[in-house]
């Protein structure tokens, strides 16, 4: 507690702001566990950036944390890049204080003679990414915690090839990060270096979302479409790109439509989470329409719900939305010719569907760590090859490579150019679905979340993977476990035969079991949020589409068998 404690008063210094001050100073007499929780660890860059609740304290979303990383940001560009007239864009979202923060940050680079293009208002992360590149930018930066709750905000780094910083460039830029003090901080802005951008690039990038997912599909005059930006930034762009690419009859929720940092109609501006489109769904019942999206707060996740075979509105998850649009991709590419260089991509926690579907296409699968960093990576690093298309389980998904990471904008195009090609060939979303469950097995995923939160909660989950590493299963729901996966060593083995194979993707603290079956169950400790997550995927041979409705209650009954093993159910 004294280290804490002795954090805490470098704070009282008069380089911080007043009120700053006397609120730390009142932490210091009177709750101790709060003040712990600000300053036990400083706020650090993850798989989404860096993310964290706003508030006063080295663990916190503030101008200080910000700037610092700003800061570090900025002498690191400098050296990267020495003597260029370095320029940097920025965006922000609909969370409180974004508006305020981009400004800070907008501040600082001016300050160290950097050149910023800034949003006037709120804009997608998608459309940042597009930013980067359009503007021949050096960094791209955009505040936004995504999905997180409303008391969040966080700060996402882009490079110059428009996608999130990775190896080698994060770790440096921490570096240059930690060997600085706040006191190194310059807030003196240089306003002749800031500049404020708008409808140009909003019309750029519009018109390349349309371009890239506008297929000209059939049925757009007959096709209804509920949508909900979810009090998120994906109002800006959306209906605009739908309307363009020719879809007139689209229903926004109302409610939804003004962006509010605080959420006030959801519990959580998650799509993943059912509850979240709850009101685009029941709209939908309502008026007869085919599909409901919702996007996360920064437009990059979308959620999806279609007509079952029932005729009721079912949410897709993220693994069967990917397929679905990576399915589409592919078969617009073979219509033109495969050149052998193409490929798609996704994640280790990902659906294994995604390998067998690109087997049977005869194109190349790429796999990594989890966050879109790495997809974007690949693209930098294979400038040779054409990537189609690819995802991840959490919602999130990018059609081509205009955009660097995962873009709910085009997805969003996209998803309705399949379901009004669909309907208008007298199928379906969702029947489409199932013809790829009969073509490339039938795969079902299961994500189990657990919520720790604070210091001790960090320990918790620490404790779980230590104990999910150190006691392992031998068998699955009646399967033998085959591999073992251990991201922390690169080493994935051969439990029943002691063979081992080195993994080629950056280390991280991911362990994957793996049995006969081909059952795979996944954990990691969630890089944006206080949670460890538990992914669970399984499989089975369906011959015949009549067949669905008995195969996916055998899967169901499958999983909640593991669940039981586990003790997650």
């Amino acid at each position: 507690m004294d280290t804490i404690l002795n954090t805490a008063k470098t704070w009282l210094t008069d380089f911080f702001d007043p009120e700053v001050k006397k609120e730390i100073e009142y932490l210091i007499a009177n709750d101790t566990d709060e003040l712990k929780d600000r300053f036990y660890k400083n706020m650090e860059f993850g798989t989404g950036g860096m993310r964290g609740v706003m508030g006063v304290g080295t663990n916190r979303i503030n101008k200080y944390t910000l700037g610092k990383s700003t800061q570090g940001l900025s002498n690191y560009l400098k050296k990267a890049y020495d003597g260029e007239d370095l320029k940097v864009v920025i965006a922000f979202d609909c969370r409180n204080n974004s508006d305020t923060l981009a400004r800070t940050v907008a501040e600082v680079l001016s300050a160290n003679g950097i050149n910023v293009y800034l949003f006037s208002s709120l804009r997608t992360t998608p459309e940042l990414s597009f930013a980067v590149r359009h503007l021949n930018c050096h960094a791209g930066i955009v505040l936004t915690a995504s999905h997180n709750p409303p008391e969040y905000n966080g700060y996402k780094v882009y490079w110059t090839d428009g996608g999130q910083i990775v190896p080698p460039q994060d770790g440096e830029i921490i570096a240059e990060i930690n060997a600085l003090s706040y006191e190194d901080i310059n807030f003196t802005a240089n306003e002749d270096l800031i500049q404020l951008i708008d409808t140009e690039v909003d019309e750029a990038f519009f018109e390349a979302s349309v371009a890239n997912g506008n297929f000209n599909a059939p049925g757009k005059d007959d096709f209804k479409i509920v949508f909900t930006s979810l009090h998120g930034t994906s109002i800006t762009a959306i209906p605009e790109v739908l309307k363009r690419a020719g879809y007139k009859n689209v229903t926004i929720i109302e409610e939804q439509a003004e962006p509010d940092g605080n959420f006030p109609t959801v519990k959580s501006p998650n799509p993943e989470e059912s509850e979240a489109l709850s009101m685009a769904v029941a709209k939908a019942e309502e008026i007869g329409a085919d599909m409901v999206v919702g996007t996360d707060p920064d437009s990059d996740r979308l959620g999806i719900a279609v007509r079952n075979l029932d005729g009721k509105m079912e949410i897709v998850n993220g693994n069967q939305a990917m397929i679905l649009m990576t399915k589409f991709l592919l078969e617009k590419q073979k219509q033109k010719g495969f050149k052998g260089n193409e490929f798609i991509a996704t994640t280790i926690v990902s659906t294994p569907m995604m390998e067998a579907m690109a087997k049977a296409y005869g194109v190349e699968f790429k796999t990594s760590l989890t966050g879109f960093k790495w997809i974007g990576k690949m693209i930098k690093d294979f400038p040779e090859s054409k990537f189609i298309g690819g995802g991840e389980e959490s919602f999130g998904y990018m059609v081509g490579d205009f955009v660097r990471d995962k873009d709910a904008v085009t997805s969003t195009l996209l998803a309705c150019e399949i379901a009004s090609q669909a309907k208008a060939n007298g199928s379906s979303f969702y029947k489409d679905l199932i013809d790829c469950y009969v073509d490339y097995g039938f795969y079902k995923e299961k994500l189990i979340s657990i919520t720790k939160k604070g210091m001790s909660g960090a320990e918790e989950i620490k404790q779980m993977l230590k104990d999910f590493k150190e006691n392992p299963v031998s068998s699955v729901a009646g399967s033998k476990v085959k591999w073992i996966e251990d991201y922390n060593t690169s080493i994935a083995k051969n439990v029943l035969t002691g063979e081992e194979k080195a993994i080629d993707i950056p280390k991280s603290n991911v362990l994957i079991y793996e049995t006969e079956d081909g059952t795979r169950i996944a954990a990691r400790p969630s890089g944006t949020e206080p949670k460890v997550k538990f992914y669970i995927s399984t499989n089975a041979k369906l011959d015949k589409a009549d067949d669905f409705k008995k195969v996916s209650a055998e899967l169901d009954k499958k999983i909640q068998t593991i669940l039981d093993e586990l003790n997650l159910g």
